[in-house]
């Protein structure tokens, strides 16, 4: 007869590489990583697991750079780690192209099996903060709001959900006639339909956050929809939800969706008027061209 202990499946252990969890693991997380440490020799012979520090892959922000790059170490390489304790120290990369840019992790890490290089690792931060920077375009269209925003980026980064939602939510409410105001002027030029502008600039008088969203919703331009979606549809239909009746995951997942629509609401904005700038341009060359 069987014994019951035997007949349970065990549970596999997901494992990171080092280089994953540095690149993309938010802080404040502990995670299993199968290749935590290389295996060295004392000149006496005896063996030891030393932290591993490999080159990731980050997002630089140097003028040179202003893309993802190869991070190298350049402090806190080498630690010895312990089977049983944690050791905790910080380690600092440097940006490989522009030799200027530099990240830290502040760590916490141990061995699980003696002679072998898998692991645990805690995150408890990094400066730069985590996570892909914010738009220059998408600062500039939430304005006078910048800091709540960052706000809400910071509670998304740590898994913070329902910090996030409001936050972004209370980014959205506040700047709804300044995000209304770039749609309207993108619209004007373009030459969209009169009443579709009337729409935007009558969304722009209501002082009801879901009303004024609920206007608009049907009068974007064809050149900001976001694969054949009005933008302010989407945000409606985010923002609406009562943060009381929602999980904090389910919060959590929202707040992600609110942030990269404004973001890519953002770009099209920007491309629209940069678009239209560009054919006045040429326009007013070939008008040129032919009085002369």
């Amino acid at each position: 007869m069987t014994d019951q202990g035997t007949d349970e499946v065990k549970e596999e252990i997901e494992y990171q590489t080092i280089a994953e969890f540095l690149e993309s693991t938010p802080p404040n997380q502990l995670i299993n990583i199968s290749d935590l440490s290389s295996i060295k020799r004392y000149q006496s012979g005896g063996i030891y697991n030393e932290m591993r520090t490999p080159e990731v892959q980050l997002h630089c922000n140097h003028d040179q750079c202003s893309g993802t790059r190869f991070f190298r170490c350049v402090s806190g390489s080498g630690k010895r780690l312990k089977l049983e304790d944690f050791e905790f120290f910080y380690v600092t990369y440097r940006c490989s192209n522009c030799q200027h840019v530099e990240k830290t992790f502040s760590l916490a890490a141990k061995i699980t099996t003696e002679s072998k290089p898998e692991g645990e690792c805690y995150k408890f931060g990094e400066l730069p903060t985590y996570g892909p920077p914010v738009s220059a375009k998408l600062i500039k269209l939430i304005g006078p709001d910048r800091d709540d925003f960052l706000k809400g980026r910071r509670c998304e980064n740590q898994g913070l959900g329902v910090g996030a939602f409001i936050y972004y939510r209370r980014v959205v409410e506040n700047q709804k006639n300044r995000i209304l105001g770039e749609i309207i002027k993108v619209s004007e030029k373009i030459g969209a339909a009169t009443e579709k502008i009337e729409k935007l600039k009558s969304a722009v008088t209501e002082t009801q956050f879901t009303k004024a969203l609920e206007t608009a919703k049907d009068a974007m331009p064809e050149s900001l929809l976001i694969n054949g979606h009005s933008p302010i549809l989407l945000l409606h239909s985010a923002l609406s939800e009562g943060v009381h009746a929602l999980t904090d995951e389910q919060c959590l997942e929202l707040a992600g969706s609110v942030r990269v629509v404004l973001g890519e609401l953002s770009e099209r904005l920007s491309q629209a008027l940069k678009d239209e700038a560009e054919l006045a341009k040429a326009l007013s060359t070939l008008m040129n061209k032919k009085r002369s």
